[in-house]
């Protein structure tokens, strides 16, 4: 039986620098891994190449897929994203396992379609809140907005990532910020149909991850979670398995 590993979160949340970290210190375990390339109807980011973080490709071509056999076709906050199956195919029969990493929705579209039932899969969630933290805020009188808090923390996440990659930050930019942070809330819903929900506190552009070369802080646990998770092994209390009801 092949193998599909996801990782997934809120839009900042950390994927992609845990990605690289698990490159830099962790080779020989992302060496059977292989990346799931989407299409997006994004422009790409600074550093960002075609064909290797995702297709670059026109919103109207991406629609097009749309019920064609074979493709998936996915609304992410403001971007369209598609994913090619035969994709997921060629990286099997080539003895990888692929390696999706992105949105939360890639996962529940998977199921719906059937795809997932002759792999194993594991799929991790990132999430900028730890099970001990949500309870805390659902607990207190009166009780936190969750939905209001998520989405102030993967601001303040975008925000940095921007600025830091941009200098300065344009309408466009803030209106960006304003919708992927936005719908954070609504992504971490799908975090209990995960096998594994790892608490980031360090999103994109934290200096955890590389300021100080090796990764420190809930960067590095972070780190250590995802590699004892490849390795089948017991990730403690560094990786938790929500429940449906937590948070409601």
């Amino acid at each position: 039986m092949g193998r599909l590993v996801i990782l997934s979160g809120p839009s900042c949340i950390g994927k992609g620098p845990l990605h690289q970290a698990m490159v830099k210190f962790y080779p020989h375990l992302m060496a059977d891994l292989q990346k799931v390339v989407l299409y997006n109807d994004r422009a790409p980011r600074p550093g960002e190449q075609d064909g290797v973080d995702f297709h670059f490709r026109p919103r109207g071509m991406i629609e097009s897929l749309a019920g064609t056999p074979g493709y998936l076709v996915v609304p992410v906050r403001s971007d369209l994203q598609a994913l090619e199956l035969a994709a997921l195919e060629r990286i099997l029969q080539g003895g990888k396992t692929p390696f999706y990493e992105g949105n939360p929705y890639v996962l529940a579209s998977l199921r719906q379609c059937g795809w997932l039932e002759r792999l194993s899969v594991l799929s991790i969630f990132l999430s900028p809140l730890s099970s001990e933290e949500i309870g805390y805020f659902k607990s207190r009188d009166p009780g936190v907005d969750l939905a209001l808090l998520v989405q102030d923390i993967q601001r303040r996440k975008l925000l940095q990532r921007t600025a830091k990659a941009k200098g300065h930050l344009s309408l466009p930019d803030l209106q960006e910020i304003e919708r992927r942070s936005g719908n954070a809330w609504r992504e971490m819903q799908e975090a209990v149909h995960f096998d594994w929900v790892i608490p980031l506190h360090d999103g994109e552009g934290n200096d955890n991850w590389d300021a100080h070369y090796y990764p420190i802080g809930a960067a590095r646990r972070a780190m250590l979670a995802f590699a004892k998770l490849l390795q089948n092994e017991d990730p403690g209390t560094l990786a938790e398995k929500w429940l449906p009801d937590l948070l409601q």
